[in-house]
């Protein structure tokens, strides 16, 4: 059986390959915890990638999390000197930093277990015998 058979609303429009490819890449270049961390560090401001290493960290390893977050163009850079400066791409990359640390603390907690909650009434699915 295909579809459903039940009325719903229109479903919107999907977004067209290259902008769900594109925002995928954005994704992957974010799912690191320590390219997050070097994100929420520079939500204060441009810094120097010096200013950015921390005591466990090489600054080699660094540049390369920052390199992998400029491709993704999540960050701008510019050199001054011998120094290079990274700071936010713009308010979408800090508003999606914002929105992604808020929901992970909103969902350290268990789901509320709703009493009415259907799903929580399917058997379980026995294991397929292949």
């Amino acid at each position: 059986m295909t579809g459903c058979d039940h009325q719903t609303a229109r479903l919107p429009e999907a977004p067209a390959t290259r902008q769900l490819n594109d925002a995928a890449e954005l994704f992957r270049a974010m799912g690191d915890p320590e390219r997050l961390r070097l994100l929420a560090m520079l939500e204060g401001g441009e810094r120097c990638v010096g200013e950015l290493v921390g005591e466990q960290d090489k600054l080699s390893t660094v540049s390369a999390r920052l390199q992998a977050l400029y491709r993704a163009r999540l960050l701008h850079r510019r050199r001054e000197a011998r120094h290079i400066y990274y700071r936010l791409a713009d308010a979408h990359v800090a508003g999606l930093l914002k929105n992604a640390l808020e929901h992970a603390a909103e969902h350290r907690a268990p789901p509320p277990q709703s009493e009415e909650d259907p799903l929580d009434e399917l058997p379980e699915t026995p294991p397929s015998r292949s």
